[in-house]
């Protein structure tokens, strides 16, 4: 366990103190999870089809889907992803079976198989009537929260399940952004922690070594819009960061430099999107002298594609042509600190449904984040609404 201390924020109107409801009956009024992820291909023909499906709206010819699609080919045309959401889903039902929870987890992505409306159909067919979802991306911003909700949205629509107040069928709720909660928190502590010791392991300077953490880069537009959730993306991470880097630091027994960066960064070279580019860093690092570093990717939930390839294949690359030992620390995937977080956050979820006092469990600055978005909330640019309706916020509740 975390020897940092949690803040906690108590809601509600009712009396209760704990971080979350520990018994069985309190996960009503949720008869489901919705384990929602991003997807990816499984094989070599579904890559090209999977990146129209990310890309859509966008314009992008297939010649030029099928470059970037070079990444995919690199490990067999299948993106780890599917293997590690089905990981995770296992260890949630673990989790659940282990406090005495009876909650069916149902898996489904935005971008394939199994698509959200694969999901909702077999919440239905099971007789689901109020489902609790669990994005796979613990930073609130347009790519980490609202698309999913304007997806469920569409999804509900093609159903003829859409009203002007949000599902006529199964409702939906969400669980708060959880970046900054203390199962997320203790997971990343622990991967860098491991990651220090594998330098070690490779002769490494321990004492030396900047703690380098990584994340998805997006547009300086849609970073702008994400404040609107309560902090910008790129606080949100700052805040995380440093509650890591001193949790580490203070475990090691010495202060800990650290840095944020950013990868995966796409579209046209005259849009602006979040820097440094982690590679460029590294070179700014080489420059100064560094010769070992941990690479944390702290933005991303599991190995999947960017990691494997921004990470493990690019930014490796890199630091070996440089003369830097790095190693790249783990992602939180299915830790248990992590995994029994998420089921905290359920519980504390479905307090807010009861609408039940409780304590929200917090480290960092920031506090919580809302469960039910804002009007507006993460936009895909600053401003600019979209007019595409979004569940589980106050404009469109249900």
């Amino acid at each position: 366990m975390p020897s940092f201390s949690p803040q906690t924020t108590a809601a509600g109107p009712g009396a209760r103190t704990s971080t979350a409801p520990a018994a069985a009956a309190e996960v009503r009024p949720y008869d489901a999870l919705l384990l929602y992820s991003f997807g990816g291909p499984n094989k070599p023909e579904d890559v090209v089809p999977f990146l129209r499906n990310v890309t859509v709206g966008k314009g992008i010819p297939d010649s030029r889907l099928e470059e970037v699609g070079e990444h995919y080919y690199g490990f067999g045309g299948k993106s780890p992803i599917n293997e590690q959401n089905l990981a995770l889903k296992a260890a949630l039902e673990e989790e659940l079976a282990s406090r005495g929870i009876d909650l069916p987890v149902v898996w489904g992505n935005r971008n394939w198989e199994p698509y959200t409306r694969d999901a909702v159909e077999q919440l239905a067919g099971a007789g689901a009537q109020r489902v609790v979802a669990l994005v796979t991306s613990a930073f609130s911003s347009y790519s980490g929260c609202r698309q999913y909700r304007e997806d469920l949205a569409l999804t509900l629509d093609a159903r003829g399940e859409l009203g002007p107040d949000g599902s006529t069928g199964i409702q939906f709720d969400k669980v708060r952004s959880y970046f900054n909660h203390p199962g997320f928190a203790q997971a990343n502590i622990d991967a860098v922690l491991e990651g220090y010791e594998a330098l070690a392991a490779k002769g490494g300077d321990v004492a030396e070594a900047r703690l380098v953490f990584v994340t998805h880069s997006i547009p300086l537009t849609m970073e702008a819009a994400s404040r609107i959730s309560h902090a910008t993306y790129s606080r949100q991470h700052l805040d995380l960061a440093r509650v890591v880097a001193e949790e580490v630091s203070a475990r090691l027994g010495h202060e800990v430099e650290w840095n944020l960066t950013f990868c995966s960064r796409s579209g046209p070279p005259a849009q602006p999107w979040l820097e440094p580019d982690v590679n460029d860093h590294l070179e700014s690092l080489a420059a100064d002298d560094v010769t070992n570093v941990v690479l944390s990717p702290i933005g991303f939930v599991s190995d999947h594609m960017e990691v494997a390839y921004d990470l493990d294949t690019e930014a490796m690359e890199t630091a070996s042509r440089l003369g830097i030992t790095a190693v790249r620390a783990g992602t939180v995937g299915t830790r248990a600190p992590f995994v029994a977080g998420l089921v905290d956050l359920v519980l504390e979820r479905a307090a807010i449904a009861r609408d039940e006092k409780f304590t929200e469990a917090v480290v960092g600055e920031l506090g919580p984040f809302r469960s039910v978005c804002a009007p507006d909330c993460c936009l895909r640019r600053d401003g600019e609404p979209s007019g595409i309706p979004a569940l589980c916020s106050t404009d469109l509740h249900r």
